[in-house]
């Protein structure tokens, strides 16, 4: 079991249900799923940019990714149904605990002039979206080897009902939000 997992349950779940007085632990927010999500518009004109994002994604995850395809045409960017233009991965479980843990100890630190992550990218309905707009921050990525700076996006889905639930969460599993809640 992961160290995140453990503290989840030894130290988070007691602390959500006196703060929020939730009846059963059943009720208390966790992680569901994070999702891992890369546009890579350039493929439409250089196919080696998929790949070389692939094998990028494929290192932070730590899982084999998904090509995302275009589902309309659009004709001033050249860009036909079924191209494909992005890629995506999916984490649950272990994994999933993992690259969390990762990304809030190892990954985020390493950002330059960090302010913390904004609290302004909840959905509404208790999920979280953060923009990276780097991939070398991730400590599996070699600089040498990499063909162009990418940005990805990192969804953190969780079973809270409101955002006050899932940053409450997110906190306690250490996410360092902003001071000032903004940018």
């Amino acid at each position: 079991m992961s160290r995140l997992k453990e503290r989840y349950r030894e130290e988070i779940v007691p602390k959500l249900v006196e703060l929020n007085g939730y009846k059963s632990i059943m009720q208390v927010p966790r992680l569901e799923k994070m999702v891992l999500n890369m546009g890579v518009g350039e493929a439409i004109q250089d196919a080696k940019a998929l790949e070389a994002a692939e094998r990028d994604l494929t290192a932070i995850s730590g899982q084999h990714v998904v090509i995302t395809r275009a589902k309309r045409s659009i004709a001033s960017f050249k860009l036909r149904t079924g191209m494909p233009i992005g890629l995506k991965v999916t984490l649950r479980g272990e994994r999933m605990h993992h690259f969390f843990d990762k990304l809030v100890n190892a990954t985020l630190p390493r950002v330059r002039e960090f302010q913390g992550v904004p609290l302004s990218s909840f959905d509404g309905r208790g999920n979280y979206t953060l923009g990276i707009k780097e991939q070398l921050i991730f400590p599996e990525i070699d600089y040498d080897k990499i063909d162009k700076v990418r940005g990805l996006e990192v969804s953190i889905i969780t079973t809270a009902n409101t955002d006050d639930e899932s940053r409450q969460l997110l906190e306690l599993l250490g996410m360092p939000f902003a001071k000032d809640g903004g940018e």
